[in-house]
């Protein structure tokens, strides 16, 4: 069984733990289908009796919905087109940066939200620095999300303590996948193409630049189907280097890897193979995987360097920024097809591999409960990594089941975990056994400064303050639910879908 059915099994089964068996609700979604939209400053939550009640919006509760996104898998597949709700504007009621006013000493990172700063330095965690005049400001956070009504995609920002989200086009058109550049100030999307609204066939859209804040019919056409030489932009990443790389597609297929200039240009190849690229923290070399090659690096204007030691399976490089060690997927063929999926380790210039979270397996009746491992991120200090475990009721036959729903042996327990493991930095081995973040979450993605971790869960997006100390939930704070808002953010697309901070 390929893992490409197994994602397939694994979005079913999901189907079966949102709708509910019985119950009155199982999460938040079953409770507005049911009742319709809360009462302004209110948010439907379905306690732990599955009955619906409405709480204060100030004071969300966590959505016990399971998530998949999973897999990393391109399934080549065109985004369909549709129509934008147009730009509303991001008026929600601020959350607050759950950071105490520690005075506006500039420089120490102490200056609260909405006070004057000279540059994001000043600015308290969570918050860069912005405007006129220069105030402190809770970063943004782009996710790519599908229209409840329609079912178009679009490209969304959204404060990561206020609850609103703003689609970042200002006409009837389909967007997804934005990427932050250097400096947060400009972000880049692929939407529909203007002119003729749709993305069918071979068209790919257009690549679309625009600033940050937003401002009303502005936005710059980089490349479209043509000049990028694509059927889709797709596996897009942008900071910290100066141009944005995104993979051409061919036929359904990946056709290698090009370059964007985004101060003026043509686009340029700069792989004839190859895909998933993610720029060094220096933004002058990018790693990426090739299917029969396993891992190379590539330095922009030089020769590309593959890393022998990573192995042939090797795939979906995620650069440690501080130290240029690369996180990696394998596949490993003596394991079970479709649950063979585990997270290692590399130096960029080769070397030991280090295993940082295996494949698991144990018996159950009629089967066994096996796990794979998905969309690894470093923390941008590079002493953490974040990925998720997805768990399935893996039959000796039949077709494998999503844990969390059903009558299996794992209908107990989640599909999806998030955890978290300590990377000593030095030798690239685990420096502490992973441990759990949080059930029924995936796309875990880290600010800028490290302080906080964004995942979606449910449909929603998530925002949770770290203990530094540990790397988990910070004790006795809640994590910030932006409401769905008649957006249901994806994740399907696996890495393309992981929700994307702001650079501080």
């Amino acid at each position: 069984m390929t893992k490409r059915v197994v994602v397939s099994a694994l979005c079913c089964a999901l189907w079966v733990l949102t709708t509910g068996c019985g119950d009155e609700c199982t999460d938040a979604f079953d409770c507005r289908n049911d009742n319709g939209q809360p009462p302004q400053g209110q948010e439907w939550v379905c306690n732990a009796d599955n009955k619906c009640e409405q709480r204060p919006l100030a004071t969300p509760a966590e959505d016990a919905g399971t998530d998949a996104g999973t897999g990393e898998e391109d399934s080549g597949t065109p985004v369909d087109a549709g129509t934008d709700a147009g730009m509303p504007v991001d008026a929600g009621t601020d959350a607050g940066t759950m950071m105490e006013d520690a005075g506006t000493d500039a420089g120490s990172m102490s200056v609260p939200k909405g006070e004057a700063c000279v540059s994001s330095m000043d600015c308290q965690q969570g918050l860069r620095c912005e405007g006129t005049p220069s105030l402190c400001q809770a970063m943004y956070v782009a996710v790519t999300a599908t229209a409840d009504t329609g079912g178009e995609p679009h490209a969304l920002i959204m404060r990561y303590d206020t609850p609103g989200m703003v689609p970042l086009t200002d006409t009837g058109t389909s967007s997804r996948y934005p990427r932050w550049g250097p400096s947060g100030a400009r972000i880049a999307f692929a939407q529909d193409s203007v002119e003729t609204g749709t993305n069918s066939g071979n068209k790919a859209g257009e690549l679309v630049l625009r600033d940050v804040p937003l401002v009303e019919n502005q936005a710059t056409v980089l490349a479209d189907g043509g000049t990028g030489s694509t059927e889709q932009f797709r596996y897009m990443e942008w900071e910290p280097g100066p141009s944005i790389l995104y993979v051409r597609r061919a036929g359904g297929s990946s056709s290698g890897i090009s370059l964007v200039p985004t101060d003026g240009g043509s686009v340029a190849e700069a792989t004839q193979s190859g895909t998933f690229p993610d720029w060094a923290g220096d933004g002058k070399s990018f790693a990426f995987s090739t299917a029969t090659l396993g891992l190379s690096v590539l330095t922009v204007g030089g020769a590309t360097t593959p890393i022998a030691s990573s192995g042939e399976t090797a795939e979906q490089p995620h650069y440690n920024r501080t130290n240029n060690q690369l996180l990696f997927l394998r596949k490993d063929a003596t394991k079970p097809a479709g649950f063979d999926t585990s997270l290692f380790l590399v130096p960029v210039t080769g070397g030991t591999v280090q295993m940082i979270a295996d494949f698991t397996t144990e018996s159950a009746t009629g089967g066994s409960i096996d796990s794979y491992i998905a969309n690894p991120i470093w923390s941008p200090d590079g002493t953490l990594a974040a990925y998720v475990r997805a768990y399935f009721f893996n039959p000796t036959s039949g077709t494998p089941e999503l844990c969390g729903g059903g009558s299996t042996p794992c209908a107990g327990r989640p599909g999806n975990i998030i955890f978290v493991r300590r990377i000593n930095s030095a030798t690239g081995e685990g420096a502490a056994a992973e441990a759990s973040f949080v059930e029924g979450g995936t796309l875990p993605s880290f600010s800028p400064d490290g302080r906080f971790l964004a995942y979606v869960k449910g449909g929603q997006l998530y925002i949770q303050q770290i203990d530094p100390a540990t790397g988990l939930p910070a004790s006795g704070v809640d994590a910030i639910v932006h409401p769905k808002g008649g957006f249901t953010i994806q994740t399907s697309a696996g890495d393309d879908h992981r929700p994307r901070w702001q650079p501080k």
